[in-house]
């Protein structure tokens, strides 16, 4: 379970934001999750809520929003969602298109501390 190691990296650079800013309290992790990152967004959040207590994040509420896969074709400059076969063909002009704009994330985003 990889996510485990993600929601370890994740937790560190809150704790770490919440230190240089003189917090004493994370309230609420904001992760942008791309649905080709590879990460199981359930598993991410159980990963990260088993290695809250104890620390400044113990209850911090965690929001994962997910990042839809899209492509952009360079010929016609459309920018697309490759659809379920991930297949990176453009609707319009037929062209493979191997620019993914969106869709890897994998980032804390936001935090709110006290």
């Amino acid at each position: 379970m990889h996510e485990l190691g993600m929601a370890e990296a994740a937790l560190q650079q809150t704790l770490d934001f919440t230190r240089r800013a003189g917090a004493h309290r994370v309230v609420r992790v904001v992760l942008r999750v791309g649905e080709l990152s590879g990460v199981d967004p359930d598993a991410l959040r159980f990963a990260f809520t088993a290695i809250m207590p104890g620390t400044a994040a113990d209850g911090a509420a965690l929001e994962i929003e997910a990042v839809a896969a899209m492509a952009r074709c360079p010929v016609c400059e459309l920018d697309f969602h490759p659809g379920a076969d991930f297949l990176f063909l453009c609707p319009t002009c037929q062209r493979l298109c191997p620019t993914l704009t969106h869709g890897r994330e994998l980032e804390l985003t936001r935090l709110e501390v006290d």
